[in-house]
């Protein structure tokens, strides 16, 4: 029996199931949890499915996440997404659950599930989630399916990223024959913001620092966000905009975080592999997408010279 079998059949044999995910969730986190909860109840009107986990404001348009009590972890199926290490599911201890599933496309970190469906050449989470769907008795829903085209858009950045394969393509496009979803009232609900943000965009730009190894770095201390009128998490978001800057083929954004005491980093690349980097400041993720909490500003200053050599080394043999 494939792996996907394995799961439907767990999913199938469970009367209560858990969904989780990474702390600090993107949207791929949310679209995959979201997204599945929503395919299982409609192949199962019977189950509890619970979508756990702290709710992340600004996405808060893919949907309502539940409350998580310890009375879940009785008789129930725990289903992780998106979340390669132990350390990192949100909300909850997965060694509680008599069952536990993994579904992620990160390169693999910890072995904490009973079935570990992990493809870290897949675009994302959602992606595995779709191909659940597509070869098992699940049936997709409209709604379902919004927040896994939400998930795969926003880890392929529209189908731009290197990890976008033909699959991707095939079914990104089944998903649609099935459902008939609006993609641009999607599109409009991820990529809307205020005035403001554009404005958080400008300002990391006009003061980001470039190495001359093409390191771009900017750091964000409480005193700063607090005079920009933003946070760590909203400001961290901004790489993602930052990218086919000509002077930079490595950026980070460094931001302090009052609730949890510490530097949160986003790093993307679009050649030297960063994930390595980000392993030693607790964190990790992809070759080229990566993040990271720092306890203090030295160890800001420490990865800000590992990265830094590392697209040195990017460059010397390019």
């Amino acid at each position: 029996m494939n792996v996907l079998k394995k799961i439907f059949k767990e999913i199938k044999k469970h009367k209560r199931i858990v969904l989780a995910r990474h702390i600090g969730p993107d949207p791929d986190a949310l679209g995959s949890t979201l997204g599945l909860k929503e395919i299982i109840i409609n192949t199962f009107p019977n189950k509890e499915v619970y979508a756990v986990g702290t709710p992340a404001a600004k996405h808060k348009y893919i949907g309502e996440l539940d409350i998580f009590d310890e009375s879940l972890y009785d008789d129930a199926l725990l289903i992780v997404l998106d979340t390669p290490d132990i350390k990192r599911v949100d909300g909850l201890d997965p060694t509680r659950f008599k069952k536990r599933i993994k579904i992620d496309h990160h390169p693999m970190v910890d072995d904490y599930c009973d079935i570990e469906y992990v493809v870290d050449t897949a675009s994302s989470a959602s992606e595995l989630v779709i191909e659940l769907v597509y070869n098992t008795p699940l049936k997709i829903s409209k709604e379902g399916a919004e927040k896994l085209y939400i998930g795969l858009i926003s880890d392929t950045n529209r189908f731009l990223y290197s990890y976008t394969k033909s699959r991707t393509f095939y079914l990104a496009s089944w998903l649609l024959k099935k459902t008939n979803i609006d993609i641009t009232s999607l599109y409009e609900k991820m990529y809307i913001m205020p005035i403001e943000e554009k404005k958080l965009q400008a300002y990391a730009i006009l003061n980001m620092s470039i190495t001359d190894n093409r390191l771009g770095y900017l750091v964000l201390n409480q005193e700063k966000l607090d005079e920009l009128g933003t946070d760590a998490a909203t400001m961290t978001n901004i790489v993602n905009y930052l990218n086919y800057t000509e002077e930079m083929i490595s950026w980070v954004i460094f931001a302090y975080d009052k609730n949890i005491d510490k530097f949160r980093a986003s790093i993307r690349s679009r050649g030297p592999v960063i994930n390595e980097v980000a392993t030693h400041y607790n964190g990790g993720g992809h070759i080229y997408a990566s993040g990271a909490r720092l306890n203090d500003f030295a160890e800001v200053e420490n990865m800000i010279k590992e990265l830094d050599k590392v697209c040195e080394e990017y460059n010397n043999n390019n």
